[in-house]
C-alpha cells in the first residue's frame, strides 16, 4: 500500500504518535467523566477506527490507513490507563501487583492477537488482512461489553478541582515525582530503541534468518511480561526502589552484551530477554511510586502528564531507530542509551522511596 519502501512503517508510527499525543487528552477526559464512559467510549472508537482499516486495505487507501492506525493508537492511550485503575481498586501495599496483573494480560495479547490476524487474513475472499481488522473491531466491542461490568463508585467518577490539587509545575517539584516519571520514560526509550533495532541490525546486516529473530524477539516480549507474574515476590524482596535499581542493573548488563561481547544469535537472545525483564523491573517500579505521589483530585493530571512523557519517549526512540542503526552502528547505539539510565540513578540520590 505504501508509495514507498521508506513509508511502510508509518502507520505502526502514527499508531504511536496516537498514542503520546492523546495521553494527556484521555486522562483529562477521565477526570470530566469517569473512567467507566471513556473506557467504554475509547473502545468504541476503536472498533470504528478499526473498520476504518479495514476499508482502507479495500480500497489501498495508505493515507486513509495511516489516519486510522491513528485513532487506533489513541484508544490506546485509554487503555494504558488501565493499570492506574486497577491500582485504585486495591490498598496502596497491593500496588505494585494490581499493575502487573494488567501486564500479564498484555503478555496473552502478544501472542494471541498476532495468532488470530493472522488466521482469519484470508477470510472472506478480501484483500490479506482485511480480516484481520474486521475481526479486531469485534474484539473491542467486547472489550467495551467487558467494560460495562465496571462499578461506577469505584472508577472514580468526577474529581473536582480543589484548593490543593498542584499543577504539573508543582508536581515536578516534588522529587519522587520527578524520579517516578524519569524512570517510566527511560523504561520505554531504552527498550523500544535498542528493540526496534533489534531486527535491522540481526536480519538485515547480520544475516540470520526471518525465524531466528523472531525467536529472539518473542524470548524479548517473554522477559517483558512474565516477571509480573512475580511482581509480589519483587516488592516484598525488594521493595519499588530495589525493583527500580535491579531493573536498571539488567539492562546495563543488556548493554554490555550488546556493545562488548559479540553479535552472535545467543548474543541477541540473552541481551533482548534480559532487556524485557530489566524494562519490567523498572517499569512496574516506576508505575507503583508514581500512584504514592499525588492525591486524588490530582490523579489524572499526574497520571496524564507521566503517560505523555513515557509514551512520547516512546515515539521518539521508535522513530529514530532505524536512523541510529545506520548511522551510528549497533555497538555505539546501545551505548547511547546508557546516558538515560544514568539520569535515574542521578534523580534517585537522597529521594525517601518506602517499600510497598
Amino acid at each position: 500500500m505504501a508509495p514507498s519502501p521508506a513509508l511502510a512503517t508509518l502507520p505502526l508510527s502514527m499508531s504511536i504518535v496516537g498514542l503520546a499525543s492523546m495521553s494527556m487528552p484521555a486522562a483529562l477526559l477521565m477526570q470530566r467523566v469517569g473512567r467507566k464512559p471513556a473506557f467504554i467510549g475509547s473502545a468504541l472508537m476503536a472498533a470504528l477506527a478499526a473498520l476504518l482499516c479495514a476499508y482502507a486495505i479495500l480500497r489501498n487507501e495508505f493515507v486513509l490507513f495511516c489516519v486510522a492506525g491513528l485513532l487506533i493508537g489513541g484508544n490506546m492511550a485509554f487503555v494504558q490507563q488501565y493499570r492506574f485503575a486497577a491500582i485504585e481498586f486495591v490498598p496502596p501495599s497491593d500496588a505494585g501487583r494490581a499493575a502487573s496483573t494488567v501486564m500479564i494480560g498484555t503478555l496473552v495479547a502478544a501472542f494471541v492477537g498476532p495468532t488470530l490476524g493472522g488466521l482469519v487474513s484470508q477470510l472472506g475472499g478480501w484483500p490479506e488482512y482485511t480480516a484481520s481488522f474486521v475481526i479486531l473491531a469485534g474484539l473491542c466491542l467486547c472489550a467495551a461489553a467487558v467494560l460495562t461490568r465496571l462499578p461506577n463508585a469505584s472508577m472514580a467518577a468526577r474529581v473536582e478541582r480543589s484548593a490543593e490539587s498542584r499543577s504539573i509545575r508543582d508536581l515536578l517539584n516534588d522529587p519522587k515525582y520527578r524520579v517516578a516519571v524519569l524512570a517510566g520514560l527511560s523504561s520505554y526509550a531504552v527498550m523500544s530503541f535498542i528493540m526496534t533495532a533489534t531486527p535491522l541490525s540481526m536480519h538485515v546486516h547480520d544475516g540470520y534468518s526471518t525465524g531466528q529473530t523472531t525467536a529472539v524477539i518473542t524470548a524479548h516480549l517473554l522477559g517483558m511480561y512474565l516477571p509480573s507474574l512475580a511482581t509480589p515476590w519483587f516488592v516484598s524482596k525488594l521493595g519499588v526502589r530495589g525493583m527500580m535499581l535491579a531493573g536498571i542493573a539488567i539492562n546495563v548488563v543488556c548493554i554490555i552484551i550488546c556493545s562488548f561481547i559479540g553479535r552472535h544469535f545467543v548474543h541477541y537472545f540473552s541481551a533482548l530477554l534480559l532487556l524485557g525483564v530489566g524494562w519490567n523491573l523498572l517499569f512496574v517500579g516506576a508505575t507503583t511510586l508514581l500512584s504514592s505521589t499525588y492525591s486524588d483530585s490530582e490523579k489524572f493530571r499526574a497520571q496524564g502528564f507521566n503517560d505523555f512523557m513515557v509514551f512520547g519517549s516512546q515515539a521518539l526512540a521508535s522513530l529514530s531507530a532505524g536512523v541510529a542503526i545506520e548511522t551510528l552502528g549497533w555497538e555505539t547505539l546501545n551505548l547511547a542509551t546508557l546516558p538515560l539510565l544514568i539520569m535515574v540513578l542521578w534523580s534517585m540520590r537522597g529521594v525517601v522511596i518506602h517499600q510497598r
